[in-house]
């Protein structure tokens, strides 16, 4: 029996319209039902996931900033938490600003920047957040950085990447959450990191954990779950080390993982 399931947002529970469908809200009301504790496993702010998560009526810790922050959206209180140092947040900024990149930043889950432009505005209604731009890195205010992401071309930032990670060290972890976004958080600040914690938190052992996914930023939790499950949309590299792979974010997929996992009813899998 799997007693918890880690699900990503963006392109995994969530539709391209960014909702979540009636027949997929049914599968989670009837999966919390039976006690499965059901959490989101995102790359977006806590501001952010909690707002989504509130609408479809989740109600357990919420695993944001790609794991760098689970926090329980009932009381506020944080449970696991893993920062960028200022100084190696610094050397990023340095980094981009040399190369003429778009950098934003979070501290004490408000969203930063350097420059308003169109990729900022994009991110910022994708997210539904609000956010602050400054002048420059000097400008912000005092706080560890809870991630740090720039937006770009997908080969620009690939090309990008192994740069980024010898800069930021082997304390921190790189990767994308989106072809276009690159990000810098702690290396222990990963999805997977978080659902292992989330799992010890509550007594469950991993083999009766479920991580559903689509992105780069979901490898770690698909690896460290007794189920790892990516989308019918994933990358292809998501594909290759899941043990399952469901319908598209568009297709009711994270109902299906629960209805044939969860709920026995694999013969409406295709219903």
């Amino acid at each position: 029996m799997y007693r918890l399931v880690a699900m990503d947002l963006d392109d995994t529970l969530l539709t391209d319209e960014l909702t979540v469908t009636e027949a997929t809200l049914r599968a989670l009301e009837e999966a919390a039902a039976l006690g499965v504790r059901l959490t989101v496993a995102t790359g977006r702010s806590y501001r952010s996931a909690k707002r989504i998560a509130g609408r479809i009526g989740l109600n357990v810790p919420l695993i944001t900033y790609q794991g760098s922050l689970v926090k329980d959206p009932r009381d506020g209180t944080v449970l696991y938490e893993r920062f960028v140092p200022r100084e190696t947040a610094r050397r990023v900024y340095d980094f981009c600003a040399a190369r003429g990149l778009h950098l934003q930043t979070y501290i004490d889950d408000w969203l930063y920047a350097f420059e308003e432009n169109d990729k900022l505005k994009a991110y910022a209604a994708l997210s539904d957040i609000p956010y602050t731009v400054v002048p420059g890195f000097k400008d912000l205010p005092e706080g560890n950085h809870t991630k740090l992401i720039i937006i770009g071309e997908p080969e620009e930032l690939d090309r990008l990447a192994p740069e980024l990670r010898q800069l930021a060290g082997p304390e921190m972890h790189v990767t994308k959450s989106k072809a276009t976004f690159l990000e810098v958080l702690h290396r222990e600040g990963t999805k997977g990191d978080a659902l292992q914690f989330l799992a010890a938190y509550y007594g469950i052992p991993m083999e009766e954990t479920v991580a559903i996914g689509d992105a780069w930023n979901d490898w770690e939790m698909i690896q460290a779950a007794g189920l790892g499950v990516a989308m019918a949309n994933a990358v292809p590299a998501l594909k290759e080390i899941a043990d399952y792979v469901t319908l598209s974010n568009n297709e009711d997929g994270v109902r299906h993982v629960l209805e044939k996992f969860i709920l026995g009813r694999e013969s409406r899998i295709r219903a």
